[in-house]
């Protein structure tokens, strides 16, 4: 069976890797009796891949049952899950048999397991370590033999640094692990559902399905989905019943989902944004390049007015001109290389090994106070190579020179001003 023929038979919109992936993985430990742990946020359909699993495991002709972890009250759960006895605790007026003995030979799914009480960790464990569970009130085992697949949507890592959850039921859990993509994680598959869920309740209300301008579909498949599948499913029966109109604009979706617009500022991507950050960065290997021939200037200038001593540097000069030749490529400036610089007519003359500039008749020597022939030491101070820092710094010296006027900083860095606003909006650069 092939995962085409699987989408099929459970009703699985979809074409993302993502997706394929977590399904590929669910088909090939079906086979086993190998304890799952599925994770995905709330909504995406965990679920479905636990009866996956069963239908295709040597179990599927045996019980199969779905338990909340997370709706059971602590106080009765582990008589839920593992039974109890007569007189066990008030209300226990006979022996009942737990969900565990009652799948006998079958498949359990355990959802939310991130919720489930300490106490109760503490003896399912026992099940995935020997089979075995002890009723609530009872003394002796009972041996079960039931393949365990748990669910859930939190990180278990951060509950166990809290002290939530079990450490050691976390690694026989997570035996194999099978992540379920969040809707938002897979743009591809959004129209797709929503075209699936709008045929269904066009059928179901004997209807005309609704459809979508362009713009519209962009606003679902760049909108946020914190609710999944569910969610996506909600809005598509809501425009369905209420909806007049069989061709729904983007802006009637906007009055449908006030949201949908301001959870992804801006809501229809930018074709250009990519290229205007480009321009950004360019802009600052430009200066830096600029920032760097300024500093070479200086030090030469030192160097060659005051007849100061030097050690080679044939080694140090190799490794410079290799960085002033990365940033002459990646910029395509009109810079001069170093060895343009170093050589061109400044009036000094060169020894072949750089070791010493002398002044020519004609060169003033500037006056350095305190020369004693003995140097200091200088604390280096590292400057930060961040992108995103100097990106920031290059926003915040553009509005600064034209005083906040968003149009004429936007227009100096090369971008839009949709794009500046947005970086403003991203480092909290106050204007």
């Amino acid at each position: 069976m092939n995962i085409q023929s699987i989408k099929q038979r459970f009703g699985i919109i979809g074409r993302s890797a993502g997706l394929n992936n977590a399904l590929s993985t669910a088909m090939r430990v079906s086979g086993t009796d190998l304890t799952v742990l599925i994770t995905g946020k709330s909504g995406v359909g965990k679920e479905v891949f636990s009866k996956i699993i069963h239908s295709l495991s040597p179990r599927k002709h045996g019980k199969f049952i779905a338990v909340n972890c997370g709706a059971i009250p602590e106080g009765t759960i582990n008589s839920e899950l593992f039974g109890h006895t007569k007189g066990a605790f008030t209300g226990a007026t006979g022996d009942r048999k737990g969900y565990f003995e009652t799948v006998n030979g079958g498949t359990i799914f355990l959802d939310e397991i991130g919720e489930m009480p300490l106490e109760t960790q503490t003896f399912l464990l026992r099940v995935l370590e020997n089979g075995e569970i002890t009723p609530v009130g009872s003394s002796s085992t009972t041996k079960v033999d039931v393949r365990i697949i748990a669910a859930t949507n939190v990180d278990l890592t951060e509950k166990i640094k809290k002290g939530k959850f079990r450490e050691d039921l976390y690694y026989r859990l997570s035996t194999v692990p099978i992540l379920v993509p969040a809707l938002r994680d897979r743009k591809e598959d959004i129209y797709l559902l929503f075209r699936k869920f709008v045929n269904d309740f066009a059928e179901k209300y004997r209807s005309k399905p609704i459809q979508l301008d362009e713009r519209g579909v962009l606003l679902l498949e760049n909108y946020g989905w914190p609710g999944n599948i569910r969610e996506l499913r909600n809005v598509a029966e809501q425009i369905s019943v209420l909806s007049e109109n069989q061709f729904i604009t983007a802006e009637e979706l906007i009055d449908y989902m006030p949201n949908i617009s301001k959870r992804n500022l801006p809501s229809i991507p930018n074709e250009k944004s990519d290229f205007e950050e480009r321009e950004i960065l360019y802009k600052l290997l430009f200066d830096m390049k600029k920032d760097l021939n300024d500093l070479k200037s200086m030090f030469f200038e030192l160097v060659r007015d005051n007849d100061l001593q030097m050690p080679t540097v044939r080694k140090k000069q190799e490794s410079t001109r290799s960085l002033l030749s990365s940033y002459q490529d990646a910029s395509n400036s009109n810079y001069q290389k170093f060895d343009e610089f170093r050589n061109r007519d400044q009036g000094y003359e060169e020894d072949t090994e750089i070791t010493h500039y002398r002044p020519t008749a004609n060169t003033p020597k500037p006056i350095i106070i305190g020369h004693s022939g003995n140097y200091n030491d200088i604390e280096e101070v590292e400057e930060s190579l961040s992108i995103k820092d100097m990106e920031k710094d290059m926003i915040k010296k553009a509005l600064k020179k034209f005083k906040g006027k968003r149009k004429e900083a936007a227009s100096e860095l090369g971008i839009s001003e949709r794009t500046l606003y947005r970086k403003i909006q991203q480092y909290h650069i106050e204007e």
